[in-house]
């Protein structure tokens, strides 16, 4: 009976590989419920879910929708885009990744990759109306749970350099620069910011909160 169960689980989690159930409740009573055409869906890992958790105030006044999954990966997002997105109908969708696919989290690192991803991301946005805002990746020079990925902060700063030249060529793309704003060497995260050196503590979503609305207010205008 155990192996049987034991084999379901690992049968359900891999049938699940984006985990589109983690927000499919959350997602059903919004979609329920009164239309908000303010509403901004935040895409991201865990940095974006542990956010909310952290400040859900922030989000709640500002129409603020996250939908970020700790430990995923850019095509995991791909992959829930329409579920966690768009069939929410926001105005504006905020997509933060790359960290993960950095991290090798789910196999070997392609910056090509990761690229098509977000650009997949983004022109499923565009085509159903949605006004897009893509982050840098956040600095970082090592991840405490895969230490043996070398060049890190080169990485984060290769990434980041393309998503910026994807933002400014392409109509309706906006880039947010988190990264110069939460570092200090060029590199790694500011101490002050970050108690692990990869996630934001409650002083480092503070400023990222000021970036955001910065930006949310420069669309408006």
């Amino acid at each position: 009976m155990f192996f049987w169960n034991l084999l379901l689980g690992q049968q359900v989690e891999a049938a699940d590989w984006a985990n589109k159930q983690r927000y499919a409740q959350a997602n059903m009573e919004l979609m329920a419920g009164e239309p908000d055409p303010q509403r901004i869906v935040l895409m991201g890992n865990s940095i974006t879910e542990f956010w909310y958790e952290t400040h859900p105030v922030f989000f709640h006044e500002n129409h603020l929708v996250g939908r970020g999954i700790s430990g995923q990966v850019s095509s995991q997002m791909l992959a829930r885009f329409r579920q966690d997105v768009i069939n929410l109908e926001p105005t504006i969708v905020v997509i933060n990744c790359g960290t993960n696919d950095i991290a090798e989290n789910n196999g070997p690192y392609d910056e090509d990759i990761t690229m098509d991803n977000i650009k997949s991301m983004t022109e499923l946005a565009l085509a159903h109306g949605i006004e897009v805002i893509i982050t840098s990746v956040l600095p970082c020079d090592t991840f405490c749970w895969n230490p043996a990925v070398k060049d890190v902060p080169e990485k984060i700063n290769n990434l980041n350099l393309r998503i910026l030249n994807y933002a400014d060529s392409t109509p309706h793309i906006h880039f947010l620069d988190y990264f110069s704003s939460m570092t200090s060497d060029g590199r790694s995260m500011n101490k002050h910011y970050s108690d692990d050196g990869v996630h934001p503590n409650a002083a480092g979503y503070d400023i990222m909160e000021t970036k955001l609305i910065d930006t949310l207010q420069s669309l408006n205008q």
